[in-house]
């Protein structure tokens, strides 16, 4: 098992622990055998006038805390070449309210990574900012923007339909200009947070996957309920603009399963996210209008099709794009996707800089990853054996009222998949 401290500046030892590693919290050390994160963020949500409770504030210190060791362990080392298991040391500002959420954390971690994670909460962490400059915002909603289509279609259809979000982005190069420009076309360019964790991990092993980064989004958004007085008390809806298709992630082959599948809106880990949630009394509701619905329908259906396809050429999907010099790779899961659901919705594909491999016939299948020879595979097995025999226990959580929206959705985005295949010549 490997540990890791994520403590305040103060509560770190001058000589370190042989086999333990360090991350300074909300501070940079300037320790090359300690890593750090956040070391602005206080400064920024004062700037912003927010008030953060003390159980908010702890909620992102866990989730900064979870994806700095996330990043700082690789999982080469592991026995099998990716599961690793970590022991996590986080000193909060109040422990006293998690410890009878430790387990049903380690849980909701446990399916978001497809890591064994042990956390301890400590005392002697971070206080919440501490300011007097509250400002007030006239909003009713938060809404995740990413820089995504997904986000995009998400945002506009939100102002389409007379709501006023407040837009949380998390910075990630290569998207911070795109999340700007959209908030702004949107008129809601001072209704933004856009902040970043500025994470840096101790000298040594890194690991490139990001399957914890997505807890930190939603500790961004709800700290930006905190500016939000929800009517009659009722909670703070944090808008997760994201198409059913790839909220479920579905295993193309039994090779994907576990952490090589992404979660990082699937249905199971939001539960998780908002049990904490209403266990700790942070009055905040995650929302997923498009769970039910695939990205090509989304575009189709968006509710400003004008401003969509001014917009839409400088959204951002692919899991690679800062592997390719901000480039669309075209053939990684995403980006099929992506490519799919602009024929599914009869638009022009303007998408900035093309796709450094267009061609999935050759590039596709001969020059990179499996990922479409296994997009493939699974359409196939669709047309021949039905979805049922793609969806596998994928679905052992959903109801019995809504499991056949949850087949539906993932049967037509396969669909929109075989036609992407059936026009490049790959099926």
């Amino acid at each position: 098992m490997r540990k890791i401290v994520c403590a305040p500046e103060n509560l770190i030892p001058p000589e370190l622990k042989p086999g333990i590693k360090y991350i300074c919290t909300y501070s940079n050390s300037r320790r090359e055998d300690v890593g750090y994160f956040g070391p602005s963020l206080k400064k920024d949500i004062i700037k912003r006038g927010l008030i953060v409770s003390s159980k908010i504030w702890d909620f992102t210190t866990i989730a900064l805390s979870v994806a700095a060791a996330d990043n700082s362990i690789s999982r080469s080392k592991s026995p099998d070449g990716w599961t690793r298991q970590i022991s996590l040391d986080i000193y909060l500002h109040d422990p006293e309210p998690w410890k009878d959420l430790k387990e049903r954390l380690q849980k909701t971690l446990k399916f978001l990574t497809g890591d064994f994670w042990e956390i301890n909460f400590l005392g002697g962490g971070s206080e919440p900012p501490q300011h007097k400059n509250i400002q007030a915002y006239d909003s009713d909603c938060i809404s995740l923007l990413s820089g995504g289509v997904d986000s995009l279609v998400g945002a506009i259809d939100l102002v389409a339909n007379s709501r006023k979000p407040l837009f949380v982005s998390q910075v990630v190069r290569g998207d911070s200009h795109s999340q700007r420009e959209f908030a702004k076309r949107l008129g809601s360019e001072k209704n933004h947070f856009q902040w970043s964790h500025k994470m840096h991990w101790p000298r040594g092993e890194s690991e490139i996957s990001t399957r914890g980064r997505s807890i930190i989004f939603f500790a961004f958004a709800v700290i930006a309920s905190s500016a939000i007085t929800s009517s009659g008390g009722s909670p703070v809806e944090i808008i997760v603009p994201e198409n059913g298709f790839m909220s479920l992630n579905i295993p193309l082959n039994p090779g994907r399963i576990g952490s090589f599948s992404t979660k990082t809106t699937h249905p199971i880990y939001l539960k998780g996210i908002q049990d904490i949630f209403d266990f700790l009394g942070i009055n905040a509701k995650l929302v997923l209008p498009y769970r039910f619905i695939t990205k090509g329908e989304m575009i189709a259906e968006c509710k400003n099709q004008g401003l969509l396809k001014e917009l839409i050429s400088e959204s951002t999907s692919c899991g690679k794009y800062s592997r390719h010099g901000h480039m669309h790779c075209g053939r990684c899961v995403p980006c099929m996707v992506r490519r799919a659901a602009f024929l599914k919705a009869n638009i022009q594909d303007t998408t900035v800089k093309g796709y450094k491999f267009s061609n999935l016939s050759h590039d596709g299948l001969v020059h990179g990853s499996n990922d479409v020879g296994a997009m493939a595979s699974a359409c196939l097995k669709y047309r021949q054996y039905g979805i049922r025999a793609i969806i596998g226990g994928s679905l052992s959580f959903a109801q019995c009222s809504n499991r056949k929206d949850y087949e539906g959705v993932i049967s037509r985005g396969f669909e929109e998949i075989e036609q992407l295949l059936i026009e490049n010549g790959v099926i």
